[in-house]
């Protein structure tokens, strides 16, 4: 059985190329069934970098839950994404899952609006519990 994931995607380190790579290398691995629009986000907690570009894929994998989480920090890293002490710092690219198989797992899911618009957007009917 398939599982279903939404992907987030985020940059604000050159996203007209970082995105795009993302995407690309996700198809290797996951089929995309839907994509939310990419939208402009001003950044949360260090306010002194460039807006951030963000959006989500709704995915089909044979993966389980870990092995694409470690899949995506290894597309991370390819990507350049440095992890330093600021975890709101820059980066060439953000992939999380934000929902497993109908649950979300995102832990800054309520607090996100663009977040929560971007995953509605390729999944209207996910129930979302307070």
């Amino acid at each position: 059985m398939k599982n279903r994931a939404v992907i987030a995607l985020g940059s604000n380190i050159r996203p007209e190329i970082h995105i795009p790579s993302a995407i690309l290398r996700l198809q290797r691995i996951t089929q995309i069934v839907a994509k939310s629009e990419f939208v402009s986000t001003k950044p949360v907690g260090t306010a002194d970098q460039p807006e951030f570009i963000n959006g989500v894929l709704l995915v089909e994998t044979d993966l389980d839950r870990s092995e694409l989480v470690k899949w995506l920090r290894d597309v991370e890293d390819e990507l350049g994404r440095i992890r330093e002490d600021d975890p709101f710092g820059p980066r060439t690219i953000d992939l999380d899952v934000a929902v497993w198989n109908g649950e979300v797992v995102h832990r800054d899911f309520t607090e996100r609006e663009f977040l929560r618009k971007a995953v509605l957007e390729v999944l209207p009917d996910l129930t979302i519990l307070p």
